[in-house]
Order: structure tokens, then C-alpha cells, then sequence
């Protein structure tokens, strides 16, 4: 049985956790104070816990208390995709299809897909959350999102399906003054001793590895100086000189004035974006959008 007084204290909270104040956290909840600071009480009781420490300045979380946020939090926004997904029931929707997605996608995928989406099912909601590469297996396999579009390649796992959608030959980028700027070509191999900027592997494990062991395999481990969360970061570092960078030849356009491109001697192509799902969850609409993107265009 749904416990709804529990749902109530956890979103009580959650407000006075955000707000770290209890008399703002009441003016939000459209309340009064006194009751608030009972039923935060009511609520470390049932817990056994003490879950703020009060004072004058305001409310701060006890460890305890910081320790369950994250998990309040995710069982909020999923409690909210539940109360919308029951107002578009009643509302006559049809269905509801939660992509997530790292920015480059939601530019160069995204549009064309939900157009079409649109257009084929009028009464379909799609709810779209911006996600890092990493975050999509896991996901996928939670069931927060329908499908991901991400740097996804190799073996995802035995319930995750991928099917790569763009691919981008990889060039370098480096300062217009940098000694291998003059060259119309750049061997992998010549970038040994230089300091790279890369795509973080928090970000994006399967883009960095490959990247990683294709220097391995040309002789070298690089010399890795910064991670960064994106590559248009990677382009930014190297036009401030923190190093040289390989990127997808797309970014080219992205380059300030300072940021030359070079490409490589050898052909290196590198999956930019995929679309993955989860093969154990029936879902005809995910299907369905799979089969498009296997269609030849």
C-alpha cells in the first residue's frame, strides 16, 4: 500500500534540504512554519534520525540527512513524471517517450526525430533530459529514459542495444603559432611529447578509451593534461595554449581564430553519436524509432 504521509514528509524535505531554512522552505510550500518544523520532526522520528541541525541561521543536513538526498531527490523527479504521465491519461495522451541526451545530439538528432515523432503520433509527449555519455547505460538499464543518444560503441552489456548514427573523422587542433601547424598532415605518432586535451573519461569511458588505446597502438601513451565535459571545452583549452587536442572534424566550424585543424595521416573515425536502448523492455514506440534510424535514408 502506498504510504502517501510518507511521500508528503519526503517532499517536506526535500524543500528545507534545497532551501536550508525552514521559513523559506514554508513560504514555498505555501505554508506556515510551526507545521513544517512538526512534520520534519514527525519525520525523523518514524526514521529514527535526526535529519537537520537547526540554528538561528537556518537548517543545515546532518549526515544522515545528506546521505539520503540524492536518493529523495531521484524518487522526486520520478514521482513528478508519474503525476504528469497520469494528467495526460485523463487528458486523452497517448504515451509518453523519455530520451536522454548529450548536447550535441539534442542539435544534430533530436529535431528531425521529434518532428517526425510530432507528426506521427500528435497525442505522444516526449520528455528530453540532457545526460553525459556515461549516464546512459545506467539509465537505459533503471528505466529512467526510453532511449539515450550518446558516444556509445562496443559492448554495452547483455540488455543494452546500440546502433551508431553519426561518425566524424578525428582531426587535430592546436594553436595557429604551434611548431606541427605548418604541416598539411600530423602522424599520430608526432604527438607523443605533446600535452592533449581530452574528453573526460567521466564523461564518456568508451570515447576516451578508444582514443587512449589508438595512441597506445601507434607507439605512445599520451600525455593527457586537462579532462574536460565537452568538445567544444576541448577547442576553448586549446585556444587558451593548455595543450592540442584530437576532435571530431564537425567542432572546425567552433574554432576561434587562434584554433588551426590539421588532419591526420592515418583515417581515424570515431562514433560521435548512437541511439541505445534496453532490449529486455518492451516498448513498440522505441521500436519503432530504432527502425527509422535503420531505415536508409
Amino acid at each position: 500500500m502506498i504510504n502517501f504521509r510518507l511521500i508528503r514528509h519526503l517532499w517536506l524535505f526535500l524543500a528545507v534540504a534545497e532551501e536550508q531554512n525552514f521559513g523559506r522552505a514554508a513560504k514555498r510550500l505555501g505554508m506556515s512554519q510551526p507545521p513544517l518544523s512538526e512534520q520534519i520532526q514527525v519525520l525523523e522520528h518514524a526514521l529514527k534520525v535526526k535529519l537537520f541541525d537547526r540554528s538561528r541561521r537556518g537548517a543545515t543536513l546532518t549526515p544522515v540527512g545528506a546521505a539520503i538526498l540524492p536518493a529523495v531527490r531521484k524518487f522526486a523527479e520520478q514521482l513528478e513524471r508519474l503525476e504528469l504521465a497520469v494528467e495526460e491519461a485523463v487528458a486523452g495522451q497517448t504515451g509518453m517517450l523519455t530520451i536522454g541526451a548529450i548536447s550535441t545530439a539534442m542539435f544534430d538528432v533530436l529535431p528531425g526525430l521529434i518532428e517526425q515523432l510530432k507528426h506521427a503520433y500528435p497525442q505522444l509527449t516526449v520528455s528530453v533530459r540532457e545526460i553525459d555519455s556515461v549516464e546512459a547505460v545506467p539509465a537505459l538499464e533503471s528505466g529512467d529514459i526510453d532511449l539515450a543518444f550518446a558516444r556509445l560503441d562496443g559492448d554495452l552489456g547483455h540488455t543494452i542495444r546500440s546502433l551508431p548514427l553519426l561518425e566524424d573523422r578525428l582531426m587535430v587542433a592546436l594553436p595557429g603559432d604551434h611548431p606541427l601547424a605548418s604541416r598539411t598532415r600530423i602522424s599520430l605518432a608526432s604527438l607523443a611529447n605533446e600535452p592533449l586535451v581530452m574528453f573526460s573519461r567521466k564523461v564518456s569511458p568508451v570515447y576516451f578509451d578508444n582514443l587512449i588505446a589508438t595512441c597506445r597502438a601507434s607507439g605512445f601513451s599520451p600525455r593527457v593534461l586537462h579532462e574536460v565535459r565537452s568538445v567544444a571545452s576541448q577547442i576553448a583549452f586549446v585556444s587558451y595554449g593548455q595543450g592540442i587536442a584530437l576532435v571530431p572534424a564537425a567542432l572546425k566550424k567552433l574554432a576561434p581564430d587562434n584554433v588551426v585543424f590539421r588532419p591526420l595521416s592515418q583515417k581515424l573515425n570515431v562514433v560521435t553519436t548512437a541511439v541505445a536502448w534496453n532490449a529486455e523492455r518492451s516498448n513498440p514506440l522505441v521500436e519503432e524509432v530504432v527502425a527509422r534510424f535503420r531505415r536508409p535514408s
